[in-house]
């Protein structure tokens, strides 16, 4: 009996079957890159050992994080990127469409049973698919170009299973805050945490995403969701199920009821400072941001246009969405129109305001609540800002009560 991480990992490195703590080298099925992390890093080094990409068609870059070009810097990182990826004859290359996570499987990348490496630390999203896939930094990701091979120690699986459903108001951003909260940063213990049970199977696609992509911040190598309709429905092909055998071994399984949980904020600078929302009535932010791939997505935008139907934000309302395709979706569907009603200033696509990049960083002594995965000090401008992490609902609430709310008070 195996566990999906391990059945993932064993198909990758060819072999029946695979025990957690041996060490594996497993086939890369995938590679993704962005701007930052990507070509500006390799391409020197590939350079240096005369080598080139071991398979150009399983490579995947795209840009996202100093998009729009802003200032000198990012138009030389990203003109690097384009010209890498004519030179090293990659086709899969999407510029300026949105954010890594987000447009990977957004546009069919991604598929149940493959073994995929990124190099960004929220690449564990991928799992959302029942695919492996993690971070790697551009050292490994070099030895990945040039062999499409990684050494890995197989992971022992952590279960974190969900029973019930989730209230109204309340979402997959609230259920890996109170994680966070209640496991901390380490929690994860660098292995592969499962999200199971009835209200993980309710959740729609983006939304699992969501979970697997905050296994970061919870500490886990990768996240994982077995596959099943919705996957299917999501990439709109037939797919092969991945998941775990009834019975295999785990390091740890925890139980909880989905219903009981309650809309979670993080208080500065540590999304482990979680807290039911109930707990921060008394903070006022200036600023309330929408953006993210933990906050932008489709999904994310329904949920504080559901909140700001017919009211007007108080607080500045920033909102960049997560990839050209989603905003193309809500503005078909009367989304976007809801949120520019409500008084949102929108940005571009890309990582943005999170990654610390353009003209709308936080400023001194801001304080802000924010639908990003990460509320370190000074990663989203001035160090003496402060950023309250959220859900989109919760965001979207706060900027119409002008203190942080509940939203489930707003969705009665």
């Amino acid at each position: 009996m195996m566990t999906l991480a391990q059945k993932l990992v064993a198909r990758a490195a060819g072999r029946s079957s695979v025990t957690p703590g041996e060490i594996v080298t497993c086939k890369v099925d995938l590679a993704m890159m962005h701007d930052s992390g990507g070509p500006r890093r390799v391409k020197p080094m590939l350079e240096r050992l005369g080598a080139k990409v071991w398979d150009p068609s399983k490579v995947v870059v795209i840009t996202d994080h100093y998009v729009p070009t802003f200032d000198d810097e990012s138009r030389k990182i990203v003109r690097i990127a384009r010209d890498w990826v004519r030179e090293a004859g990659i086709d899969s290359f999407h510029d300026g469409q949105g954010i890594c996570h987000v447009v990977l499987p957004e546009r069919g990348h991604l598929r149940p049973g493959m073994f995929a490496v990124g190099g960004d630390s929220h690449s564990p999203t991928g799992g959302a698919f029942a695919a492996y896939m993690f971070g790697i930094g551009a050292t490994e990701m070099l030895g990945v170009l040039v062999t499409g091979e990684i050494w890995l120690k197989v992971p022992h699986t952590i279960a974190m299973e969900f029973s019930e459903k989730l209230s109204n108001g309340v979402s997959a951003k609230d259920i890996m805050l109170f994680l966070i909260g209640r496991f901390g940063l380490d929690g994860g213990q660098y292995q592969a945490v499962e999200y199971r049970g009835a209200a993980i199977r309710a959740l729609p696609m983006q939304e699992r995403m969501t979970l697997c992509n905050m296994t970061a911040e919870l500490g886990g190598q990768t996240g994982l969701i077995a596959s099943d309709s919705t996957t299917e429905a999501f990439l709109n092909a037939e797919i092969e199920t991945w998941e775990s055998d009834s019975g295999a071994p785990l390091m740890a399984h925890h139980r909880f009821n989905a219903s009981d949980l309650a809309p979670q904020v993080a208080a500065p600078h540590s999304p482990a400072n979680s807290k039911a929302v109930g707990e921060f009535k008394h903070v006022k932010p200036s600023v309330a941001y929408i953006g993210a791939c933990t906050g932008a997505k489709l999904a994310d935008l329904r949920m504080a246009a559901r909140v700001l139907q017919n009211k007007k934000a108080r607080i500045k309302l920033m909102v960049a969405p997560a990839s050209a395709r989603d905003v193309e979706a809500a503005k078909r569907e009367g989304t976007l129109k809801v949120l520019e009603d409500a008084g949102a200033e929108f940005l571009g696509l890309g990582c943005g305001i999170c990654a610390g990049y353009g003209g709308n960083v936080l400023g001194e002594n801001v304080v802000a609540i924010s639908s990003t995965a990460r509320n370190f000090k000074g990663r989203m401008g001035a160090a003496s800002s402060q950023v309250y992490l959220a859900s989109p609902y919760t965001v979207a609430a706060t900027a119409v009560a002008g203190h942080v709310c509940d939203p489930r008070e707003m969705l009665q």
